[in-house]
């Protein structure tokens, strides 16, 4: 685990409560625990009491569990974890998301099928004809009770044989909590289409 969680590499961490995602820096590894200094104030993370972490390596997105040892300010030591996973080697995990949205823009609701989504941008059919130059508002429902909003600007576009447009972009989010959010939902939904 040591040669995979290395000083001055990014991580997310998400808690319970993942409204109290955050992200730091790793600034110190030892044999037992590494220590992070987080952005944000470390609400919702509390000694002993299991988190979420995400970290780019070269081997892929880094998963693993673990928990805070000691808090002190924005730092957190954390407990080396017994076992950690890959996601994929895309930045970001991809999953299949079949939803019939509304995509925002030039005073026009554009009705598009998503295809699948990752933190980073989705892929969607539709049969309009949308500005690729244009930048668009889109809700992403996640559960009942959970979305999040962004914006969609597209990158490619094809025309698909039996009609309609093919389109995939990036996402841009005002608030990097709602990054967050995106984040963790595809890597739980990618671990429950696995273990299916």
């Amino acid at each position: 685990m040591r040669e995979l969680v290395e000083k001055d590499r990014k991580i997310t961490v998400v808690p319970a409560d993942f409204k109290c995602a955050n992200k730091g820096k790793i600034i110190e590894v030892e044999p037992r625990f590494f220590t992070i200094e987080l952005e944000y104030e470390p609400k919702g993370i509390m000694r002993h009491n299991y988190c979420e972490f995400y970290t780019q390596t070269t081997h892929g997105t880094l998963y693993f569990d673990s928990y805070a040892e000691t808090i002190e300010g924005n730092r957190i030591k954390v407990a080396n974890p017994a076992k950690h996973r890959f996601l994929q080697r895309r930045q970001y995990t991809r999953i299949k998301y079949v939803y019939d949205l509304d995509l925002n823009g030039d005073s026009v609701a554009h009705k598009i099928t998503t295809l699948d989504i990752s933190a980073g941008g989705m892929k969607f059919r539709t049969n309009e004809n949308i500005n690729i130059e244009g930048r668009y508002s889109i809700v992403l429902p996640l559960s009942e009770e959970q979305s999040v909003e962004c914006f969609f600007v597209p990158i490619r576009i094809e025309k698909n044989e039996n009609g309609g447009y093919t389109l995939s972009g990036r996402f841009e989010y005002n608030d990097s909590k709602d990054r967050m959010t995106l984040i963790q939902y595809c890597a739980k939904r990618s671990i429950e289409i696995r273990n299916k």
